[in-house]
């Protein structure tokens, strides 16, 4: 199994390319996800894979990746599964169990829920995985997890697949005691972190943590 981090650069919003750069670390598996390469080059980054249809790159661009020796999964444009679950699927096969998707928000309404909604994989529930566009992150709960930002931040907690039970909150303003989060409700919006850390536990249910940095967003 691959202890290093998978780096998934997909073709959504990057709000803030430098806080996400300061985030890389050497040992990151760089993935392209199609026209997530704009980002990668912006970086000034080569990806070790470049997967998807490929409908968002040039020829040229291709050629280029290809004389570079990186390599290469192209699928068909008539397919049932975007590109970006096409390569988290294909990391997680490859062992990968901490992966970081970058710019998979913003853009389409619709590509960015269905990649909130990736977050809840059953093949992705023994990993670590956070979206990322160097404004805000988020990422799902299932038992307990630290967001590590500053006093000021906004997290938001938003049940998915039904009410989230016994949120317990710590190192937020409004804290949660052992209490439901219900589906069809907005209680867990807009909360603030005090400190540089908050802690968040669920009894059971499925949590969409979103973490917005104050001072990213300046």
């Amino acid at each position: 199994m691959a202890t290093e981090r998978a780096v998934l650069f997909a073709n959504g919003e990057l709000r803030n390319p430098a806080v996400v750069k300061a985030m890389l670390q050497p040992s990151d598996y760089l993935v392209c996800v199609d026209g997530g390469l704009r980002h990668l080059k912006s970086l000034g980054l080569r990806p070790d894979l470049l997967i998807g249809d490929l409908d968002s790159i040039t020829a040229g661009e291709i050629l280029e990746l290809e004389r570079e020796h990186v390599r290469i999964q192209r699928y068909p444009v008539d397919k049932d599964e975007t590109d970006l679950e096409l390569a988290v699927l294909t990391v997680i096969k490859e062992g990968y169990r901490t992966l970081c998707l970058v710019a998979a928000l913003g853009g389409r309404l619709d590509q960015t829920l269905g990649n909130l909604f990736l977050l809840t994989l059953p093949e992705l529930s023994d990993c670590s995985i956070r979206m990322e566009d160097g404004v805000e992150e988020a990422f799902i709960i299932r038992a307990q997890a630290t967001i590590f930002g500053q006093p000021g931040d906004t997290v938001s907690l938003l049940p998915l697949a039904g009410n989230v039970t016994g949120v317990v909150t710590r190192g937020l303003r409004y804290p949660l005691h052992a209490e439901t989060l219900l589906f069809d409700h907005t209680r867990g919006i807009s909360n603030v972190i005090l400190e540089n850390q908050a802690v968040i536990q669920v009894a059971s249910g499925i949590l969409l943590a979103i973490h917005t940095r104050s001072a990213a967003r300046r």
